[in-house]
């Protein structure tokens, strides 16, 4: 179980009291920079902005306490908004709590069966592709608060499409007022990195926003005018359970379950490169899913590692767990104290900060690039990844963009399995000893079912008692090549032709074996190398 024990524990073996001074330092830092992320991400995704701190001090905490990297700072990132948003107005806060508590199984498990590793396998085209759609539905979504849009009586915008469409038909309503303060937050967001890192620009953003507001007496709503703020700890509560929500609940979860994981881990080779360490995958699935678990019992939504804030804790000293403690204990003081304070904040000033928050993970440079430079197969998956996410919903792309990923691998791999006859040509010295009996053929790539049917293209010559199949190149073989295989020595056996096999690699003939068809052969005819396999046929010659 050694694989199994949290960084925390790890970490504390040889603590001293100069790293805790910068853990702690690390700590409140770190807070302050989650404060407005967490009520900003709490009302992209359509439940109350205490809710997101919830989020960030339960998940924050347990991640910390159970995970397995050592600077990793969780809470709720805008990769789940649009998610949370949808799966709130489908099946309201019970749902989403039965959809997180089961996502956060998914990722218990994936952990404890050691699939951490597995998430590479996930190809970046659609990452990249899908992350990009997620930061235009969210910048779709702030323009309404943005601009002070108003919506008609009965409007439904809850799909991203919906929210341009209501966003189009009522744009006349947009408010001045609004658009001056949200600008302004946007101008402090995007120049106050310049001034200083220490103190984040979306505090002073929101502060700034506040007094204009309040001091100008300005038309503006703010949080205290949309939602009602709760400065209550977080209360247990258990979410309604039925077999039928589960099964119509069960697409969220895995997405919500994939998208923890593939973020959560995304963050720790970020923070890993930045260090100079390594994290324990497994354990941080674990951490993860007890973590989402926690979070939803207590009233918060989806969480996972964020690597803004992340890479905030090393820049400022954080080297352990403690940091992550430390952050969840500060905004949990800030929740109980100065939570009342957050009516008071402009939602353009919310929306400014999301905007920023999806111009920093739309990755368009990125994107840009594999435009520019991959193979157009690779191409066609970003794009309609992304434009799935945005169009549809992330499950649709992903489910997409993993299925034409997959054909469009075996496609390639298919190209990449050729059968090449070899000639007795006196030009070619390499080939001038093929016995005038044998027919010699060199198969090279993976045998499976996408390329399957080279072995076929193989034929009964006349004047020929033996055919040579030479399978250095041949790493493996799944059933359908096997079966292939099996027919061509079905076809030899039947017209009197011996099959000889030369130099077998450890898979295929581990397969071969399994199936028998190692034996029907004959050891004789299975040959270590080509010059053997020739000698046999030269053999059988006489």
């Amino acid at each position: 179980m050694n694989s199994f024990k949290p960084e925390l524990l790890l970490s504390l073996r040889s603590y001293s009291k100069d790293q805790l001074i910068k853990d702690l330092i690390a700590g409140v830092i770190v807070a302050i920079i989650a404060l407005p992320l967490s009520i900003a991400l709490a009302l992209a995704s359509g439940v109350n902005p205490e809710q997101g701190l919830y989020t960030a001090i339960v998940a924050g905490f347990l991640i910390a306490a159970l995970g397995g990297s050592k600077v990793q700072i969780s809470g709720p990132t805008a990769a789940f908004a649009t998610i949370v948003a949808g799966i709130v107005a489908r099946n309201g806060m019970s749902g989403l709590a039965l959809a997180t508590i089961m996502a956060g199984i998914i990722l218990v498990l994936m952990g404890l069966f050691k699939l951490g590793n597995l998430i590479r396998f996930i190809p970046f085209t659609i990452t990249t592709g899908f992350t990009s759609g997620i930061a235009v539905t969210i910048l779709i979504g702030q323009l309404k608060d943005f601009f002070g849009v108003t919506y008609a009586a009965g409007t439904v915008a809850v799909e991203t499409m919906e929210k341009a469409k209501a966003l189009a038909a009522n744009f006349s309503t947009f408010n001045p007022y609004a658009l001056l303060v949200g600008a302004l937050c946007l101008l402090i967001l995007i120049f106050w990195p310049r001034i200083s890192r220490r103190i984040p620009g979306s505090l002073i953003a929101i502060v700034a926003s506040v007094l204009l507001v309040k001091l100008c007496n300005l038309p503006v709503n703010t949080i205290g005018d949309l939602y009602s703020i709760n400065s209550s700890l977080p209360a247990f509560t258990l979410p309604e359970f039925s077999f039928s929500a589960v099964g119509a609940l069960l697409p969220d979860a895995l997405t919500i379950a994939v998208l923890a994981a593939i973020e959560s881990l995304l963050s720790c080779v970020v923070a890993d490169g930045m260090i100079g360490s390594k994290h324990n995958s497994n354990m941080e699935l674990v951490a993860q899913g007890i973590s989402n678990i926690g979070s939803a019992l207590f009233g918060g939504i989806p969480a996972t590692g964020a690597i803004a804030r992340t890479a905030a804790n090393i820049k400022n000293g954080g080297r352990t767990p403690v940091v992550g403690i430390v952050h969840a204990v500060v905004l949990l003081l800030i929740l109980v104290v100065l939570m009342p304070y957050a009516a008071l904040i402009p939602m353009p000033a919310i929306a400014a900060i999301l905007l920023m928050v999806a111009y920093n993970m739309s990755e368009w440079r990125q994107f840009a690039r594999i435009v520019k430079t991959a193979p157009k197969s690779d191409v066609l998956v970003l794009v309609l990844t992304f434009l799935l996410t945005v169009v549809f919903d992330l499950v649709i792309a992903i489910e997409v963009g993993l299925v034409l990923t997959c054909v469009l691998f075996m496609k390639r791999m298919s190209d990449t399995t050729k059968l090449r006859k070899w000639e007795d040509n006196a030009d070619n010295s390499a080939f001038k000893n093929i016995s005038p009996n044998a027919a010699v053929y060199e198969l090279s790539g993976p045998l499976f079912f996408g390329a399957a049917d080279e072995i076929l293209k193989i034929s009964a010559e006349i004047g020929k008692n033996c055919i040579v199949l030479r399978m250095k190149g041949v790493t493996a073989i799944d059933s359908t090549g096997l079966r292939s295989l099996e027919r061509l020595f079905a076809q030899c056996t039947e017209a009197g032709i011996v099959l000889i096999l030369s130099h077998l690699n450890k898979q295929p003939r581990k397969t071969l074996e399994k199936s028998g068809l190692l034996e029907k052969i004959g050891s004789e005819n299975i040959c270590p190398q080509i010059d053997a396999a020739l000698m046999r046929a030269a053999e059988l010659a006489e």
